[in-house]
């Protein structure tokens, strides 16, 4: 799914940042029906929302399942907090941060980025979207 998309190179030809490969990744895997306009979005939040705080990869994995979860606002729906919780508890288990600074100091380089970050959001959600079968 996702993980499949990323790993093959989707969005390096068009230069897009962490966050990006992961919305427009998830746009097109998960038949989302964001027109690109809306996609943009996502643009500010690589590189830790160009700040290296929290893992663009990361955040545009909530924005997906935020979009997934919620039918109006997200008080209103129950689900929206395990769900998220459980993405972001199993991907801090697998790459012992969710912040930018960090996770770029163990696993980026200079060849081929952060796509270990990446791939690895990618993995979580293809896992937390399987777990969850109304998404």
């Amino acid at each position: 799914m996702l993980k499949n998309l990323i790993e093959q190179g989707f969005g390096e030809a068009e230069d897009y940042n962490c966050a990006e490969k992961i919305l427009y990744g998830a746009n097109k895997v998960y038949s989302l029906g964001l027109p690109n306009e809306v996609l943009k979005i996502a643009s500010g939040f690589g590189g830790g929302m160009m700040t290296e705080n929290a893992c663009g990869a990361v955040t545009a994995s909530i924005m997906v399942l935020g979009l997934k979860v919620t039918e109006t606002v997200a008080h209103q729906s129950d689900d929206l907090k395990p769900i998220v919780q459980s993405f972001i508890s199993e991907y801090e288990k697998k790459m012992q941060s969710i912040m930018c600074a960090p996770l770029k100091l163990a696993y980026r380089t200079e060849a081929e980025g952060c796509v270990h970050v990446i791939v690895k959001a990618a993995e979580v959600l293809d896992k937390v979207m399987q777990e969850n079968k109304r998404l």
